[in-house]
């Protein structure tokens, strides 16, 4: 009896290698060129003209998508200078601020003889042997007062000079050191955060940039006839571009943006 063996040779069972989602701003303009062709046609965009297509998708996505952006509680320190000027500036990345914790007033905590001090002070020991129910109207009912006749705070912000206008006697409220806490928005770094970079509305979207771009370019050559008899048609690939285009940003506002809410940016 003859015994068969069989042998596997490693180079006959290669697997095809697979491109890797884009992580970077590179990996993302080359997915992006693929999509359009490359290699195998030549997409006639400048490398200039792809990263300022790749800033306008991250700028729109920043500013619709719910993943462009998060919730921070941001602290600034008084300074001198902040009083005098009645205003604190904030970093680039938050884009806008919904509010500001209070500051105080009639009602706070900031002294001796205001009333959240007096309640908490006499009703500290009821509360800690007791129901909280009593301690929790009191609360409710003073937040409902210090809303009628004081107010939310008023704020002023502005994105392109990054300035918070507190509207309130600075010496009083904010003394010298005093935190200041602001309800805000912070953008998304891809850099930082790199899935970001491999977010597929982003990547079709890219995508339609570039070929905008490309049809743009293409227009400047209308009509002239290549060796061969080819002609370039740059309108079409431009309105198809459009229209997708148009097509997903109507999908960003329907499908992935916030519901719209009280926020100064």
């Amino acid at each position: 009896m003859i015994n068969t063996i069989i042998v596997y040779k490693p180079y006959l069972c290669k697997r095809k290698k697979h491109m890797a989602l884009p992580t970077n701003r590179d990996q993302l303009k080359e997915y992006c060129l693929r999509n359009l062709g490359k290699p195998v046609i030549d997409i006639n965009v400048d490398d200039e003209q792809l990263e300022d297509r790749i800033n306008e998708a991250i700028a729109y996505y920043r500013d619709y998508h719910f993943d462009g952006t998060e919730r921070v509680f941001y602290k600034h320190q008084a300074t001198a200078t902040d009083i005098e000027n009645g205003y604190i500036t904030i970093p680039n990345s938050i884009n806008g601020v919904s509010g500001v914790f209070t500051l105080g007033g009639t009602y706070s905590v900031n002294n001796l003889f205001n009333v959240r001090y007096q309640i908490h002070l006499n009703d500290l020991y009821d509360v800690l042997k007791s129901s909280v129910v009593p301690y929790t109207q009191a609360m409710q009912h003073i937040n409902m007062l210090e809303e009628i006749f004081v107010g939310k705070q008023a704020i002023r912000f502005n994105r392109h000079t990054n300035k918070v206008h507190i509207d309130t006697d600075w010496s009083e409220k904010i003394p010298l050191g005093h935190f200041i806490i602001l309800d805000a928005y912070m953008v998304i770094d891809p850099d930082v955060n790199t899935d970001m970079y491999h977010d597929r509305w982003l990547l079709r979207y890219t995508t339609q940039l570039f070929k905008r771009q490309w049809g743009e370019n293409l227009k400047k050559f209308e009509g002239l006839q290549m060796p061969g008899g080819l002609t370039f048609n740059g309108q079409k690939i431009y309105e198809e571009a459009m229209e997708m285009q148009m097509k997903l940003e109507e999908e960003m506002i329907s499908s992935y943006s916030l519901p719209v809410h009280d926020m100064i940016g």
